[in-house]
């Protein structure tokens, strides 16, 4: 049998691995992603190294769609990042490239951490970078850590993804992010496309810290429960429709929450039972009458008992376009019934 040495100490000619990679990564990683990321690693130290997707292909004897493949498979896992760049050509710039492609299009990894994996038989050219610094590799991987612990499961490629667009495209804080899962699974939702709906909504209000997003989440569910009180719903949670009317009346209406629960308290009142659709014929008509304070619902009130006093005093009044007639002017004459019953039995 052959002895085997191992040592830890690191020659000129050695590709460091870092050890989270194999604690964390290479276990779950299929066997093939890990060639490929070991072979980008190994050239990333050569400043003058050429790699092309197909040369990758050739060394590890597999094809460029298995190429392909584990670079999505590690940029969805937060490891490398790459985007296609494509460009129209004429017909003669693609015959004069596809001359030099042989000798000029290819990957050039430098010792800084950046390089390019160039397909020679595409136009799509992917930029493979390893962008992050290394505290910030470090916050989005015990990032998904935590992620896979409120959702309960391990993540998807999918889920990576939507967490790495909330991190890189909307700029949210790990910590934000972090709040927005544990948010959104404390209100029983663990579907990341609910999660991602949640983190576009934050993002066009402008939260942008932890801070921020309890404020609005706590306004928020005090609105919602405070009309569901009004409506006497105790005991669930609002229903997705009803959310829908809720933002309706405070977003698009502009209405506050006083307003609100008193078109709320007028719908108990007239029908005696919850109807979001009835309230929100009253407050369509109070917003179309430019009402913003609870005065101006009693101006309006106070104006409409004006107009019915008026029609009812118009219905009570007598016609002046009666004729008077000279039956009309004859005083009817007044019997005494009892007075006239005795003379007849004296008689």
């Amino acid at each position: 049998m052959k002895k085997l040495t191992l040592t830890n100490y690191a020659q000129g000619n050695t590709t460091v691995l870092e050890n989270e990679f194999i604690d964390r990564y290479m276990i779950k990683a299929n066997g093939e992603y890990v060639k490929v990321y070991l072979l980008l690693l190994r050239h990333l130290n050569e400043a003058s190294g050429m790699l092309s997707i197909s040369e990758i292909a050739d060394i590890l004897e597999c094809t460029e769609k298995d190429v392909l493949r584990a670079l999505k498979y590690w940029k969805n896992q937060g490891l490398l990042d790459y985007c296609d760049r494509t460009e129209e050509h004429n017909a003669e710039t693609d015959r004069s490239k596809a001359e030099t492609s042989a000798h000029s299009a290819a990957a050039i990894m430098t010792a800084s951490g950046t390089g390019t994996i160039s397909d020679n038989d595409s136009a799509a050219v992917p930029n493979i970078q390893q962008y992050r610094s290394r505290k910030e590799r470090k916050e989005f991987k015990e990032l998904l850590f935590v992620a896979e612990q409120y959702l309960g499961k391990t993540l998807s490629a999918v889920d990576i993804d939507t967490i790495t667009y909330f991190f890189d495209t909307l700029h949210m804080s790990a910590e934000l992010i972090e709040y927005l899962i544990e948010y959104c699974v404390e209100n029983g939702h663990k579907s990341m496309h609910y999660i991602q709906k949640v983190a576009l909504s934050w993002n066009e209000q402008k939260i942008t810290t932890v801070s921020d997003a309890k404020a609005s989440t706590v306004m928020y569910n005090k609105n919602c429960y405070s009309v569901l009180n009004a409506y006497g719903i105790k005991g669930r949670a609002p229903a997705a429709s009803e959310i829908t009317y809720i933002k309706k009346w405070n977003e698009e209406y502009g209405f506050t929450l006083d307003i609100i629960l008193e078109a709320c308290n007028r719908t108990m009142n007239t029908i005696h039972q919850p109807n979001f659709e009835y309230t929100d014929t009253i407050l369509k008509n109070w917003q179309s009458k430019n009402v913003h304070y609870l005065k101006d619902i009693e101006a309006l009130d106070a104006d409409y008992l004006r107009s019915k006093e008026q029609k009812k005093a118009q219905a009570t009044k007598p016609d002046k376009h009666i004729k008077t007639t000279k039956f009309n002017n004859f005083d009817g004459r007044s019997y005494d019934m009892n007075d006239l019953e005795r003379k007849l039995v004296q008689q």
